[in-house]
């Protein structure tokens, strides 16, 4: 058992996208971005990531600033580049420009040493149809839950 501990889910995501890999990839972050990290006090369900001279980047993520923090606090809405072996990020880098895959931000969680770990997902965006179908899967195993 891992001791993983998954601060946000991007539901959004998974409701838009169907997610054929996932990586996970370190975040580089600025002074305390960390703590207002560990106060849930993240949004990213705008938030994609962008590939710029083999480095991948993530946008529309914001962290709001620490209550704490003084003048010093960081800025809440920058791109915040992810930590990738170069072997996956040639990997994605290719299925991004060839299949048209979309990469988006999963789940944010801080990992058994205390580092901030972003889960990201090549995906197709789904259609409309599919989208019913997930709605109605949803709506079918809430029903079967009450009727326990």
């Amino acid at each position: 058992m891992s001791d993983k501990k998954i601060l946000i889910n991007n539901k959004k995501a998974n409701f838009n996208y169907q997610f054929s890999d996932k990586y996970i990839a370190g975040l580089v972050l600025r002074g305390t971005e960390i703590k207002s990290i560990k106060d849930s006090s993240v949004n990213f369900s705008n938030s994609y990531c962008i590939i710029d001279n083999d480095e991948i980047y993530l946008k529309g993520m914001v962290i709001n600033e620490y209550i704490y923090g003084n003048i010093n606090n960081h800025q809440t809405d920058r791109d915040r580049k992810l930590l990738l072996n170069k072997k996956e990020i040639h990997q994605i880098k290719k299925k991004v420009t060839e299949k048209k895959f979309s990469l988006i931000p999963i789940k944010l969680f801080i990992n058994e040493r205390g580092f901030a770990k972003i889960e990201i997902g090549l995906g197709k965006g789904k259609k409309e149809y599919d989208k019913r179908e997930d709605i109605k899967q949803r709506d079918i195993s809430r029903k079967i839950r009450e009727d326990l």
